[in-house]
């Protein structure tokens, strides 16, 4: 479980303060629930994020106090810094049971490309789907099976069986993985 704090305050020297001393900057809010300013240690949260099972994942932050909350949650978005890579900030949704919610299901690819034979170069369109589901239904990604892509093939939304209960309102012929000729 990834264990973090609650900001005591949003300014900007304590935020400055806050990141010298390793910690990664978190919103966390949810459809109902008061927004939560927190911080976690970033060698944490990077061990967590390489070794979760699960899209959504619990986190658990204390206030200065010593009030703990546990909550489910999942990346909604996140900012990096243009020059060194290193994420600067995290948006976390609270993952709430029953209440459908827009996630950021992520893409894995299995097999490989006939088209690469071919002088051809698997290219993602998309690394992540937007859809509507609730927690319960959610599932961890969506794995497309590529290994029958030559050059200038490509799996479109329409192509993807969405799960009962996830919906997807993207445009059916958006492009997610594809192969195209390599120059």
């Amino acid at each position: 479980m990834l264990k973090g704090i609650i900001r005591e305050s949003t300014s900007k020297a304590y935020t400055k303060k806050l990141r010298r001393d390793g910690y990664l900057i978190a919103n966390i809010y949810g459809k109902g629930v008061e927004n939560i300013n927190g911080a976690f240690k970033m060698g944490d949260f990077l061990k967590t994020m390489r070794t979760k099972e699960h899209l959504i994942f619990p986190v658990q932050l204390e206030d200065k106090d010593g009030n703990v909350k546990e909550l489910n949650v999942v990346v909604q978005e996140y900012q990096r810094d243009p020059v060194t890579g290193d994420i600067l900030h995290l948006d976390l949704l609270v993952a709430q049971p029953g209440v459908k919610t827009y996630f950021y299901v992520p893409i894995k690819v299995k097999g490989t490309p006939i088209g690469l034979k071919n002088k051809g170069v698997l290219i993602y369109h998309r690394r992540r789907i937007k859809v509507k589901s609730t927690p319960e239904n959610l599932p961890d990604y969506f794995e497309l099976d590529v290994s029958n892509l030559d050059v200038g093939d490509t799996i479109i939304i329409r192509d993807i069986q969405f799960p009962e209960g996830v919906e997807c309102y993207l445009d059916p012929s958006i492009p997610i993985v594809g192969v195209v000729k390599a120059k």
